[in-house]
């Protein structure tokens, strides 16, 4: 009897991380913490009170940082992740597919507490979304399918306004289904750049 090859893959990926130590309940809280700072900043933006959306998501990325064991790497992902953030919503803005009326310290780019929301995203990549590393078809459906509709959860709340709604879904998909793969790559990349290199000086010596 033959099975799904990739499918039993991705299951052997999910049972070997959540086999780690502790794996489980780091997951779910790091579920947890994302979906309380997604909703504090879509709401604190809906409200006109952005800034508090982004300080409650700026606290949880804090923790975050505080309980990874290598920070200065994570950090330097997240800021890396922001910066890739705050143009890609530019983009969207500057296109006219998207409109966000509070929150933007520069008229027509990517207000800052949707950057914000890129660094909180950025914490879920080597954790809740770690099992995607190296599937890259499920990676891009995850971003296809996921960007749009977080978009889309964001304008039903009030954060944010389609302009162009047909457009803006499509480019949505589009560039979630290439950003998800490469965020993690670059995350992987990130995180074991010169590992490498020092574990064969320490071999050698």
């Amino acid at each position: 009897m033959k099975t799904d090859s990739s499918g039993g893959s991705v299951i052997t990926c999910l049972k070997n991380l959540l086999n780690e130590p502790l794996a489980m309940p780091r997951i779910l809280t790091n579920i947890l913490l994302f979906q309380i700072g997604w909703f504090a900043c879509v709401l604190g933006a809906a409200y006109s009170q952005p800034l508090i959306g982004s300080s409650i998501a700026i606290m949880i990325i804090a923790y975050h940082l505080y309980s990874t064991l290598d920070w200065q790497r994570e950090l330097l992902l997240i800021l890396i992740v922001m910066l890739i953030g705050f143009f890609w919503d530019s983009l969207l803005v500057y296109q006219g597919w998207i409109s966000y009326s509070t929150g933007q310290i520069f008229p027509g780019t990517a207000p800052y507490w949707i950057v914000v929301m890129w660094g909180l995203f950025t914490t879920t990549l080597n954790v809740s979304m770690k099992w995607l590393n190296k599937r890259l078809l499920y990676s891009i459906c995850f971003g296809l399918v996921g960007g749009p509709l977080a978009y889309l959860a964001g304008s039903k709340l009030g954060a944010l306004e389609f302009i162009d709604k047909q457009s803006g879904l499509i480019a949505l998909a589009v560039g979630w289904g290439v950003i998800t793969p490469s965020l993690l790559a670059l995350s992987q990349y990130i995180s074991h750049f010169g590992k490498d290199t020092q574990r064969k000086i320490a071999c050698k010596g």
